[in-house]
């Protein structure tokens, strides 16, 4: 699919917003003026605070994908305090502390929807660079408002910051689902935790959280001491070093890959004890090679997941304020967002930027 531009005529969209975006395939993202809907009965309209930066933006930005729509507003990780609520809005008041995930609409009636799984909805509307039910394309958070239906947003509890509850909207709940899913969240197990970056670090903390005994899966050794002293993880392995992995062969009950870079599954399966799930939330670019007699042999299972649905995603928040899971962030200025992006490209943060939108988002007069 190739890139379209849309724009929106103003008179049908009184609420004017600011915030930075793509205008083409380049990604370099610069202030723009835009409109959101008028709140209806059933919306919440906050003003953002902070918006923390997935990978996917990245993608996004440079249609890297190919279904990128400019000009592209990027951020699906939304955290900020309720100006406005719809007649008919019952969950939320002016003031409460909320936050927009990865979803903004689906069609409510599915099986997936009827499940709670609004997530699995063949209709799911993404935050930003979708087309929404009035036609319009959605903006994502950053920006200095959002407005979406009060089913769509969560409730951030008053003692989980909001700067470190943003990035658990989209990495957190990317985690916490599968580990709940596949039953990998009772503390006489031990997982293994595949890459120490935005997703595996917090992969590390809610397993922790759980019980449950964890070894970081790597190929950096270097990674060791941050795995085991600052994240809380129990053992350490080196990915590349045959005899660690020869030492290791059938000790875990499951693995958590959050590598979207192509690598071999294989010396993975031989980990796993029989019985054993392999989850991959990764999406390399290549399909993987997937051999079969280490899945027979040991009837193991290899599956996937993607973000949770909206009562699962306020149960990962309240779960992660009560056990004090928060994500390592690195908090930058609106203007510092071009920079970041690229430091991204070279896994240059610990572990998840955050944009400070609401001291930093400059409006011109």
């Amino acid at each position: 699919m190739n890139p379209t531009m849309t724009r929106l005529p103003e008179e049908e969209h009184p609420n004017k917003a600011f915030g930075w975006a793509a205008r083409d395939s380049y990604g370099v993202l610069s202030p723009f003026k835009f409109s959101r809907r008028a709140t209806g009965e059933k919306d919440v309209a906050f003003k953002v605070l902070y918006c923390g930066i997935c990978h996917s933006d990245l993608h996004m930005a440079k249609n890297e994908w190919g279904t990128s729509i400019y000009p592209l507003v990027p951020g699906h990780e939304i955290a900020g305090e309720v100006t406005e609520v719809g007649s008919e809005v019952q969950k939320f008041k002016v003031g409460d502390r909320v936050g927009v995930g990865c979803l903004v609409g689906s069609c409510r009636s599915c099986d997936s929807c009827k499940d709670n799984l609004e997530n699995y909805c063949p209709k799911m509307v993404l935050t930003y660079g979708a087309k929404y039910y009035d036609g319009t394309i959605t903006y994502g958070g950053y920006s200095d408002t959002m407005v979406a239906d009060e089913h769509f947003i969560v409730r951030i509890p008053d003692n989980m910051p909001l700067d470190a509850a943003a990035p658990l909207l989209c990495a957190g709940i990317t985690v916490y689902s599968p580990l709940r899913y596949y039953e990998l969240d009772r503390p006489s197990l031990h997982i293994g935790v595949v890459g120490l970056g935005g997703l595996g670090h917090v992969a590390v903390k809610f397993a922790k959280a759980m019980g449950v005994k964890v070894t970081v899966i790597s190929t950096s050794p270097n990674k060791k001491k941050e795995a085991l002293e600052n994240l809380g993880a129990d053992s350490f392995l080196v990915s590349r070093d045959q005899d660690q992995l020869q030492g290791a062969i059938g000790t875990l009950d499951g693995i958590i890959d959050t590598v979207s870079a192509q690598h071999p599954v294989l010396p993975l399966l031989a980990l796993l004890k029989s019985h054993g799930k392999l989850v991959l939330l990764g999406a390399p670019e290549k399909p993987l090679e997937l051999p079969v007699f280490p899945l027979i042999q040991g009837r193991k299972v290899i599956g996937g997941s993607l973000i949770g649905g909206m009562k699962e995603t306020q149960e990962m928040i309240d779960f992660a304020a009560k056990h004090d899971v928060k994500p390592d962030i690195e908090v930058i200025a609106m203007d510092y967002v071009n920079t970041a992006m690229e430091r991204l490209l070279k896994a240059d943060v610990k572990y998840r930027f955050v944009i400070d939108i609401g001291n930093t988002l400059k409006i011109p007069s």
